[in-house]
């Protein structure tokens, strides 16, 4: 009897058991448009680790889910995220039925817009963009307005430059050692292809590397993420380009385990913006995967984007004022073309092929295996025995006359003398030829040939007077990467990888235009005798079209890097730790033997090494579905790069005196609170960057004794900066409301000091003082007074309203209003050193030096602030089951001109030398400013098939 009461008790409680009925929620996910399941989409339960992907049905399901209200988060990449409210019920299975998901238009219009400024490419052959890092928008609204409302004014995030962010394709860093910063051009126009990415902001951790304190931007380009299927599209604009066209197909992943993705595109314009600005550019891309079984994928990914661009010249005050502001004076007329002289041409190959290994639970592995080779390279004039081709050249411009004082060898600063009648002429002059005569070049280069009478029959090549070269940075990048992430248990994650790659960049100097000469000499006309050889091994050469002269160097550097991050999550809580170590050693190869330097440029330099630790950690606390906080923060050292190590690297191969890494450190505090309607963020952060080290080049007068009792010397010099410390501290706000089903409003703030925190020391080189017993001229300056004064060329304080309205009948539009402010110029840290009230020719102050009058003259240059109107549009057709789409942009609708940024010119390096141009109210060594676009537009129509 007791064993069927035990039997029937033990048969109810199975009973019971599948009567149970779960707890929990399912549905399935369509595109809003096609009605067609989506495979692959990321669905989430907010503040919990509960995330699945969809099936190639688009369904999902949870169970075991607590009772309550609930968010569900829907992402997808193409397509607007999801917030959903789920209310579970205990013992009931909810089923959600169909949930559509809409075209991303607002991402499909990004990917057309981002574009770089002038002032922000670098066009100091370091073959890397100074622009700020995390160009590509994130889902956050601060994110979208940072970069592409507040981006049209070079606004930095957190003011921090890009080399403190860290750039990744498939796991593979793309930050150039040689200034730290990512190659945006070498994957320009292949927008489609790089669009699947995921974003970290501040030091947050991320799943491929230890990161930077400006975030992490990983860009996957595996062929089987991609959703099947083609895209054409065909934009116009009147930005850096006017017309692009695009295509790419994507296989997805067939039955025999082989998916392939290939793009192509073009990009040109006769002329861009600005003035003389052509540009041409081709793009190529393919992935290539092989799923070899469940757990191993084999995927391939190249990238050959060719590009060139003409550049457009910072200009004075008073050159705009006489122009406009999209002059340019790097160009002029030839043969009724427009010739540009400084052309930026990017030709850099990437190879990449890919391991991925999962256990199809909790554990992945990437490893990499990458090449990247190819060339930049800028062009400019070189002349020897002759006068400048800059149109704009001081000597050339109607201040040279109208600010000159008569200059004595005495104590005192001379009599103001203006000479107007000749001031008038140059304007004159200026106005009717503000052109490079590129006419008058190719004259220069040829002399006359006479016949029997003395007279002039034709003029034949001779040797040139005016070239046109091309500073070569050939680079070749070898990386071998793994990254492997994994599940320790409920509540512990790990991610562990490292890096090696080594880089041998070839710098050289190479003739590209005799300009219809023969041949032209491969000397320093500044120099006499062995001085003004550019190599002694091979003097007195006569170089011709496709020589290298002048310079040439290799680099080689190696970097090898280690990571971890735990990541610790739990009901209330989530907490992570993160370390890297960093092995960098730089060194320099002197292919030529410099004649100012014959015993330090030939030949390898010392090996200089670098040991680097990071520390990073971080907790978020989960208040309530809706609402968290979190804090983060971060320490780490960074060795320089190698444009910082060798201040003087075309002709020698000093290493920086006493060069030390920097340290680095950032916190951050944010509060987010998340309806399906409401979303806002507010974030305060801190960062400090401490022992920086800078070099940069210019022309300088009056620093140096030219020992003739007055110091008149123009030298071009290298500034090197040390111990130089940067404080950025600001707060950003975010706030987004979903007015009803069709309208939406946002609003983005910002504000920031970016400012320096030391007074850094100035060391100038000036190869006009090398001799045979100065065979190193480096001349220590001193402190530069450097500290509290604003980092250049960013908006400090920055807002943005914007509203949106989307009708169910797939068109759209939105306006956005932004404000920009606290923008300020580049200062000379040179005119902040105590030389700069010095006479150099008697060592003693200039005796009419006032504290008062230096406090006007070194006052920082602060911008007017400004107001940019945005408005944009689109609309999204099906014809024959194909999704034909339009949508425009136009930006600066007030077509406001406006400054992005500029630099005090150096050349005026002592306070008589200042006081007297400034004085003289028509400054012949003013500022030079860079320019933002007017009213623009952007087009695009595409169609995917």
């Amino acid at each position: 009897m007791g064993k069927f009461w035990l039997g029937t008790f033990f048969l109810l409680t199975i009973s019971f058991g599948f009567a149970q009925k779960p707890t929990g929620f399912k549905g399935k996910i369509i595109d809003a448009k096609t009605q067609k399941p989506l495979e692959n989409v990321v669905v989430t339960i907010a503040n919990t680790q509960s995330m699945q992907f969809t099936t190639n049905d688009g369904v999902f399901s949870f169970y075991a889910v607590p009772p309550g209200k609930q968010l569900l988060l829907l992402k997808s990449q193409g397509f607007k995220d999801v917030i959903l409210p789920v209310v579970v019920a205990q013992d009931k299975m909810l089923d959600l039925s169909t949930i559509p998901m809409e075209d991303n238009q607002i991402s499909e219009q990004q990917t057309g817009v981002i574009t770089l400024l002038e002032s922000d490419l670098s066009d100091d052959n370091s073959g890397s963009e100074s622009t700020s890092g995390l160009l590509q928008s994130s889902r956050d609204a601060f994110q979208q307005a940072s970069a592409f409302n507040w981006g049209q004014a070079r606004f930095r995030i957190r003011g921090l430059d890009s080399q403190y962010a860290t750039t990744m394709i498939n796991g593979v860093t793309m930050n150039k050692l040689y200034d730290g910063r990512p190659q945006w051009g070498d994957w320009g126009g292949l927008n489609n292809v790089v669009r699947n990415q995921e974003f970290t902001v501040g030091s947050f951790p991320s799943d491929y590397a230890f990161g930077g304190i400006l975030g992490t931007q990983e860009i996957n380009t595996r062929a089987s993420i991609y959703r099947p299927g083609s895209t054409l599209s065909f934009s116009g604009t009147n930005t850096n380009y006017d017309w692009r066209m695009v295509g790419t197909y994507a296989s997805g992943m067939n039955n025999n385990g082989w998916a392939f993705v290939i793009s192509a595109g073009t990009r040109w314009a006769t002329e861009a913006y600005f003035e003389g600005t052509n540009y041409k550019a081709l793009a190529g891309f393919i992935s290539i995967e092989k799923k070899i079984n469940d757990q191993n994928f084999l995927n391939f990914s190249g990238f050959y984007t060719p590009n060139s661009r003409a550049k457009n010249s910072p200009n004075t005050a008073e050159v705009t004022e006489l122009t406009n502001e999209r002059y340019n004076s790097y160009w002029g007329w030839q043969d009724g073309k427009k010739r540009n002289a400084r052309i930026k041409t990017i030709e850099e190959p990437i190879l990449m092929l890919n391991h991925f290994w999962t256990n199809g639970d909790d554990s992945t592995l990437n490893s990499s295996l990458t090449y990247q080779f190819g060339k930049i390279t800028n062009s400019n004039i070189d002349y020897q025995n002759a006068n400048s081709p800059d149109p704009t050249y001081y000597k050339k411009m109607p201040s040279y006359y109208s600010s000159m004082y008569a200059k004595d060898n005495g104590e005192f600063s001379g009599e103001f003398t203006p000479d107007y009648e000749n001031a008038e002429k140059n304007k004159e002059s200026f106005l009717a030829n503000n052109q490079i005569d590129w006419n008058s070049l190719y004259y220069a280069n040829q002399s006359p040939v006479l016949d029997s009478n003395g007279r002039i029959t034709v003029y034949a090549p001779d040797k040139s007077s005016y070239v046109l070269y091309e500073d070569h940075t050939d680079d070749k990048t070898i990386t071998a990467t793994s990254t492997f992430n994994t599940q320790i248990n409920d509540n512990l994650f790990l991610t562990a990888g490292g890096f090696y790659r080594q880089l041998k960049s070839h710098n050289y100097q190479q003739l590209k235009d005799l300009l219809g000469g023969l041949y032209f000499e491969d000397i320093d006309v500044f120099y006499d005798g062995n001085q003004a050889q550019s190599d002694l091994n091979h003097p007195d050469r006569r170089v011709v079209e496709g020589d290298i002269y002048g310079y040439n160097f290799n680099y080689v550097a190696n970097e090898l890097n280690f990571f971890t991050n735990f990541k610790f999550t739990y009901d209330k809580v989530d907490f992570y730790l993160g370390q890297n170590f960093v092995s960098t050693n730089y060194q320099r190869e002197g292919l030529y033997q410099n004649g100012i330097y014959p015993t330090n440029s030939f030949g390898k330099s010392e090996k200089v090494r670098f040991e680097n630790f990071g520390f990073k950690g971080g907790i978020l606390f989960k208040i309530s579905g809706r609402q968290q906080v979190n804090f983060n923060g971060a320490y780490l050292s960074k060795a320089p790069t190698i444009r910082n190590t060798f201040p003087n690297a075309r002709l020698n191969n000093s290493v920086v005196s006493g060069l030390q890494s920097e340290n680095i450190s950032s916190l951050d505090a944010s509060y987010f609170y998340r309806t399906p309607k409401w979303q806002t963020r507010l974030t305060l952060f801190y960062a400090k960057i401490e022992n920086v080290t800078q070099t940069s080049f210019f022309y300088a007068e009056g620093i140096f004794d030219d020992g003739a009792g007055y110091a008149n010397t123009d030298a071009f010099v290298s500034q090197t900066l040390t111990h130089l410390d940067k404080k950025n501290l600001g707060t950003e706000f975010s706030f987004q409301y979903q007015l009803s089903p069709t309208w939406m409003t946002n609003f983005s703030a910002f504000y920031g000091e970016f400012t320096f925190d030391s007074n850094p020391n100035v060391i100038i080189t000036n190869d006009a003082q090398a001799t045979p017993e100065n065979p190193n001229p480096v001349f220590d300056f001193g402190t530069s007074s450097l500290k509290n004064y604003h980092q250049a060329g960013m908006p400090q304080q920055a807002l943005a309203l914007g509203i949106e309205y989307r009708d169910p009948k797939y068109w759209w539009i939105g306006a956005n209003i932004n404000y920009l402010a606290k923008t300020f110029i580049d200062v000379s840290p040179i005119s902040r050193t105590a030389t700069f009230y010095k006479n150099p020719a008697s060592g003693f102050n200039f005796p009419e030096v006032t504290e008062e009058r230096a406090k006007e003259l070194l006052k920082q240059e602060e911008f007017e602030p400004i107001i940019l109107l945005n408005i944009s549009g689109g609309k999204s057709w099906k014809i024959r089951g194909k999704n034909v789409g339009l949508f425009a942009t136009v930006n600066n609708v007030l077509d406001l001109m406006y400054k992005t940024g500029g630099y005090e010119q150096a050349r005026n390096a002592n306070f008589r030398q200042l006081n007297q141009d400034v004085s003289s109210g028509t400054p012949n060594f003013g500022n030079k400013y860079f320019y933002g676009y007017g009213r623009t537009y952007f087009v695009n129509l595409y169609l995917n098939l």
